[in-house]
């Protein structure tokens, strides 16, 4: 191991290949290229193999990253994918998309010892890849068909996470979804920049091989209620993630004219999968030529700056109310919408949009400072006396977050219990939620957070699910043999 690993001291730190902004500004493609062999094999060896591996600890997945570094190094490419895969259900959507540098990468003891992170989220995409490539990524075959079933609600990744799990388990699996694809928030929610839609609907096909049933433009609550998908299913999963968006609070002017973000990047998403948008098509949901301002400063609000530029907005702007070491979006994908022309106005807080009852023409905003930290420890962001100022819109996007739907309501299952935060309630230890043999995760759980989250979560209520219909599988035998 010592010939091949610790070669942090003498090779430097590298990032995939990025495409030149004047090429990817105006188009939906990724921007990473893939490692090549002899480039994953170096950058892997650079991993210290340290004996307490902070980037596996700072993994929500607790994947074994010291080891499939080791084994890439040592050019073991598919014993590697192998033990990348046992912890995580996509490997290859997690490697694109998790923040690395608030995770994995940006706890790193070789980052912390000023020598560069390793790369561990492009390895982890070169893995998959050719895992893909190669035939290395195993059907779904259980080794027995059971009778028990498991009704899912919700086709994005907690779900996904948690039917693959269950599927190779031998249960029979069905996931319904309102939206006409498979994937959720990694179809209509994620630009194709980080993701191409290419690689989720693989995902999905290998799923559907392995014998897991997709009820799609299924809307449970309305098309199809929850007491009549309980009576189908021996156990119910319920991960629809959160989609409500959180307003803006009592800010005067046409706030009807506020547009949320998951508005503007369904539209997106739909219109580069060849869908007929016709809030896009009239130009409501399309940024072309226009001043764009996006308030927030998480992941979707990077989302969301990034796609108005390939639209062809004429600025874009993203208002923040903290500074750029307080927000909580990915600092790379903050450098990258810097090089792609997006203005960044840290410390900035809306305080009245400015226009007519036909149209928003800007935001009249105030500077920030911050202040004393709040119950999280982070510091509270105060108003600057006398620092306003306007700046110019024609479209002004949203992207503060979400919250939960109601699902007690819409459901109509009033002892299915929430938290004040509408979250839905459930056991720690089991994941079962306030109704017997239904259970819950993912963001509808813990509020919105990251896909590797959802992933990590979906597993968990697998495992949880598995535990309960065996013990009801066995306690009806034994009143059988009675």
């Amino acid at each position: 191991m010592a010939e091949r690993m610790l070669k942090f001291v003498s090779v430097p730190m590298a990032q995939p290949d990025k495409r030149a902004v004047a090429d990817r500004a105006d188009d939906f493609s990724e921007i990473y290229r893939e490692f090549s062999i002899a480039k994953a094999e170096e950058q892997a060896a650079r991993c210290s193999q340290c004996g307490v591996p902070f980037c596996q600890y700072h993994c929500p997945l607790q994947n074994n990253i010291p080891d499939w570094l080791r084994l890439t190094a040592e050019n073991r490419l598919q014993e590697a994918y192998e033990v990348s895969a046992a912890t995580n259900s996509m490997p290859e959507i997690c490697g694109r998309i998790c923040p690395q540098d608030r995770l994995c990468e940006g706890n790193c003891v070789i980052e912390q010892s000023a020598h560069g992170t390793v790369t561990i989220g492009a390895v982890e995409t070169f893995l998959t890849e050719t895992a893909w490539d190669q035939g290395w990524v195993a059907p779904i075959r259980p080794p027995v068909e059971l009778d028990q079933s498991v009704g899912i609600i919700g086709a994005g990744p907690g779900g996904l996470a948690a039917a693959e799990r269950l599927r190779r388990r031998g249960y029979r699996v069905t996931v319904y979804d309102r939206y006409d694809r498979i994937g959720g928030l990694l179809v209509y929610g994620i630009p194709n920049f980080k993701l191409e839609k290419s690689v989720v609907e693989r995902r999905a096909q290998h799923l559907r091989d392995g014998g897991i049933e997709f009820v799609l433009n299924c809307d449970v609550g309305a098309d199809l209620s929850f007491d009549d998908l309980r009576a189908r299913h021996d156990a119910v999963l319920i991960s629809t993630g959160v989609y409500r968006a959180r307003s803006l609070g009592d800010v005067p002017g046409p706030a009807k004219h506020l547009i949320p973000a998951m508005d503007f990047l369904i539209a997106a998403n739909r219109t580069g999968l060849g869908d007929a948008v016709p809030e896009f098509q009239s130009g409501a949901l399309d940024a072309k030529g226009k001043r764009v301002i996006v308030i927030g400063g998480g992941d979707t609000a990077m989302d969301c700056v990034r796609t108005a530029v390939r639209q062809g907005a004429k600025s874009v702007t993203c208002l923040y109310r903290r500074d750029r070491a307080n927000m909580p979006g990915s600092q790379r994908e903050v450098a990258n919408a810097e090089e792609e022309g997006v203005v960044f106005e840290w410390l900035a807080a809306p305080k009245a949009l400015v226009g007519t009852a036909r149209k928003i023409t800007g935001v009249q905003a105030v500077r920030m400072r911050l202040g004393a930290p709040d119950a999280s420890g982070r510091q509270s962001p105060e108003e600057t006396p006398g620092s306003a100022f306007e700046a110019a819109a024609d479209m002004v996007i949203l992207a503060l977050g979400f919250d939960a739907e109601d699902l007690p309501e819409a459901f109509a299952q009033p002892e299915l219990k929430a938290t004040r935060w509408g979250t839905l309630r459930v056991d720690s230890k089991t994941m079962q939620t306030s109704l017997p043999g239904v259970y819950g995760a993912g963001d509808i759980v813990r509020g919105a957070s990251l896909v590797v989250w959802a992933i990590r979560e979906g597993r968990d209520a697998a495992d949880a699910i598995h535990d309960d219909l065996k013990q009801r599988a066995a306690d009806a035998a034994r009143v059988a043999a009675e």
